[in-house]
């Protein structure tokens, strides 16, 4: 490959490690916003929202950039997806002007009205993790409509990342909060994590319905072979979340595990999409190199994401590091 080639493979990994660093920051803020209802008191729910305060508005900058990329560096492809993803898209947006203005209102409404702001904060949390799934399965599937396992498909996939952003949420209140709403988010954890599995093992065997090209790639031999670390790891990664949550000490020095054995799992699936779709950014329709713009443009955007893909992670990295510690402390 000569630099020209390359240029489109480099901005490819750039937009899936945006989408990824996306998934997990903004992922547990959703999965807390989805388990408010389950605060026990009014104090409890206005903890869990004080440990996601200083960190949501930042942690959807990279929804933004992520976005910003497949514009700019694959303009077809962003045309033919965002048309095809039209309505999940729209939906996704509701969810998150809900979030938004529910979550302003909450903190200035008065207490008979706060239970209001705070179901619509849960109910636009759960909306745009829904639609999130939705256009992962759709995406998944090549758009491909006229197969059978498409809507069951995507239905499961809708289903499942709300799943799993709840358990990653529990795993962020674990480590940001204590006592009994601590424990609490320890016994949600457990609650989510089998029907979050049985949505993953779920999705891994329709995969190959939905998409042949997915199927040759995983299974032909010998590639299933060089293949292997990548479910295996996911599988090290559930017996650790398994035994951690289990392990009396997971509300003191061990409750990181929880949300870095969901983080193993992400990158997983991540590395797992990526493998499948490669060389397609719409899986057997565009390649990267058809949708990519022009070389000189890239160069370009390449200068510009290398100024602000280091100040955005710089931020990100910094104000988790000034507001880190029990959500209960920092409030105080």
């Amino acid at each position: 490959m000569d630099f020209a080639q390359i240029l489109p493979v480099i901005f490819l990994m750039l937009l899936g490690l945006t989408l990824l660093i996306y998934v997990v920051l903004d992922g547990y803020d959703l999965g807390v916003g989805m388990l408010l209802p389950f605060g026990h008191s009014e104090h409890e729910q206005d903890v869990m929202v004080s440990s996601i305060g200083p960190f949501w508005d930042a942690n959807e900058t990279w929804l933004v950039l992520g976005v910003g990329i497949l514009l700019v560096a694959f303009p077809q492809a962003h045309g033919l997806i965002l048309t095809q993803l039209y309505l999940p898209v729209a939906v996704m947006l509701l969810g998150l002007i809900l979030r938004g203005v529910s979550f302003d209102f909450r903190i200035k409404a008065h207490a008979d009205h706060k239970v209001m702001w705070n179901h619509l904060f849960t109910a636009g949390s759960l909306i745009t993790a829904a639609a999130q799934g939705w256009m992962v399965g759709e995406y998944v599937a090549g758009f491909s409509r006229d197969n059978v396992w498409f809507y069951p498909f995507c239905l499961l996939t809708a289903l499942t990342i709300p799943a799993f952003y709840v358990l990653l949420g529990s795993g962020w209140l674990i480590m940001k909060t204590e006592h009994r709403l601590q424990a609490d988010s320890v016994k949600w954890a457990k609650r989510m994590m089998l029907p979050m599995v049985i949505g993953l093992l779920a999705i891994s065997a329709i995969t190959p319905l939905v998409s042949h090209e997915i199927a040759s790639k995983w299974f032909a031999f010998p590639n299933v072979l060089w293949l292997l670390p990548i479910p295996l790891l996911s599988v090290a990664a559930l017996v650790v979340l398994w035994r951690t949550l289990r392990n009396q000490k997971v509300t003191r020095e061990l409750g990181w595990r929880v949300f870095a054995a969901m983080v193993v799992i992400c990158l997983c699936a991540c590395l797992g999409l990526g493998y499948s779709l490669f060389p397609y950014i719409v899986m057997g329709k565009v390649t990267v190199w058809d949708a990519g713009s022009g070389t000189g443009s890239l160069i370009i955007l390449l200068v510009g994401v290398g100024i602000t893909l280091p100040m955005i992670l710089g931020y990100t990295i910094w104000v988790y590091r000034v507001f880190w510690g029990k959500a209960s402390l920092i409030h105080k």
